[in-house]
């Protein structure tokens, strides 16, 4: 388990899945040939082989007053999901996240930087047939751009399905709030918008006595794009706006002391953004 401290805030991630390779299906431009030049991805982004490592997690944020969950995962008992492997999971998130000092009932806020299958999963849990909120004393924040997209999709069998499982049933509990883009959560933490991935995508920015830290979600999914900003990854709903933000992003942080904890990153996860000649690397 990792925690980092920024200012007054503490972010924990909490790992549902890590896993070495399988990866293309995201990023198909990541061939072995392609990422083992960079050779500083190695051990903690890359196998010795030029596989890439990536985490499935969630993050815990603490303020003075705040407890916080950004992106929940897969989720046990799913289906339907394109990814086999990720079908009918019975894992250990909750016991998990109950061990490090989060029991489920004391999270206020669940944030969703968007609405993909892997981002979704543990908004609910299967009880008795039935999908009810995992978390039933939060506020589930939406953007209210993204909730809209998928609400509509009628023709995507696969979201449908997860929309009905994970953010459906929330939403009919009461416990949705649709927001924008650039909603002030606290007065340390507030979304930032990072489009292109879906619609609505979301970044989640904490500000805290002089520190600051950004939680990627999925404008980039591994730290081979930060030494590659043109390869998008194959799910993304804009390529072209994903490819922008990544260098706007990337661009503004590099060589300031702004923590970048990536959503998916698997390791260390969390680093500063630096110049590496026309591109860039994570220092950890």
């Amino acid at each position: 388990m990792h925690s980092w401290r920024i200012g007054d805030v503490t972010v924990t991630k909490i790992v549902e899945l890590e896993m070495t390779g399988g990866t293309r299906f995201i990023l198909p431009q990541a061939t072995r040939e392609a990422v083992l030049p960079i050779e500083w991805l190695a051990p903690h982004f890359m196998s010795d082989e030029g596989r890439l490592k990536m985490s499935i997690h969630a993050l815990v944020i603490e303020t003075p007053g705040r407890r916080m969950i950004v992106d929940t995962c897969l989720g046990n008992d799913k289906q339907g999901r394109g990814v086999p492997g990720w079908n009918g999971l019975s894992g250990p998130f909750l016991r998990d996240l109950a061990a490090a000092g989060f029991a489920r009932e004391t999270i206020d806020t669940v944030m969703c930087t968007h609405l993909h299958v892997d981002h979704v999963g543990w908004n609910t849990m299967l009880v008795d047939g039935k999908w009810v909120p995992t978390f039933p004393n939060a506020r589930y924040l939406m953007g209210r751009v993204e909730f809209e997209h998928w609400r509509d999709q009628q023709d995507n069998h696969e979201q449908q399905l997860i929309f009905g499982d994970s953010v459906q049933p929330v939403f009919d509990a009461g416990l949705v709030d649709l927001v924008e883009t650039d909603h002030r959560i606290s007065p340390e933490v507030c979304f930032v918008p990072t489009l292109g991935h879906t619609p609505g995508h979301v970044s989640v920015r904490i500000s805290s006595q002089g520190a600051e830290a950004l939680i990627t979600g999925d404008f980039v999914h591994h730290p081979c794009q930060l030494a590659h900003p043109e390869w998008a990854a194959a799910v993304d709903f804009d390529a072209v706006a994903s490819t922008a933000t990544r260098h706007e992003v990337f661009g503004r942080l590099a060589g300031t002391p702004t923590l970048v904890i990536g959503t998916h990153f698997a390791g260390p996860t969390a680093g500063r953004v630096v110049r590496d000649g026309d591109v860039y690397r994570l220092e950890v």
